[in-house]
């Protein structure tokens, strides 16, 4: 009896897994607007004097458009696109995350955690709903003037997301 009920939930449950079938369809920017969000964000910082690095990753956290300026620190580049992987690791811009793993949080130990760069620059980008990909700025004074040009970034690009 007990083997019957069994046999007939899994079955139950393959069947429910061949309806959704073998694979998905995910949205991720294109190469296009990973490209004009990157210049904007540089155009931004220079209109602000700063020299700046500017990245945007995919959903993946893979790098799809990187822009150095001609005087930005070298080291900028990475921090740039560690911003960018750290928002789309946590779904959350990096401000928002820097607040939330200070000292004396509950999660304060994640910041210490390898390829985690909780520091204002790096903000999501959503289209539709959907984590699409994220851009990461590093370079200009201070964090919080990253964040400016990296949701310049974002502005740029608001007409071609779907909201």
């Amino acid at each position: 009896m007990i083997a019957r009920a069994a046999a007939a939930l899994l079955a139950i449950a393959a069947f429910d897994c061949a309806a959704e079938g073998a694979t998905f369809t995910v949205k991720s920017i294109t190469p296009e607007a990973a490209a004009k969000a990157t210049k904007a964000a540089l155009d931004k910082c220079r209109g602000e004097g700063f020299q700046v690095s500017v990245a945007v990753v995919d959903r993946s956290g893979v790098t799809v458009s990187l822009l150095r300026d001609r005087y930005a620190s070298p080291g900028s580049v990475e921090i740039a696109q560690r911003k960018a992987q750290t928002s789309v690791n946590f779904k959350m811009d990096t401000a928002a995350l820097d607040r939330e793993l200070q000292p004396g949080r509950p999660t304060a130990g994640i910041r210490t955690q390898p390829n985690v760069t909780a520091i204002a620059g790096g903000a999501i980008i959503e289209s539709g709903g959907a984590l699409v990909g994220a851009i990461g700025v590093s370079g200009a004074p201070g964090p919080m003037n990253d964040d400016l040009c990296a949701h310049a970034g974002l502005k740029a690009i608001a007409e071609d997301l779907e909201f």
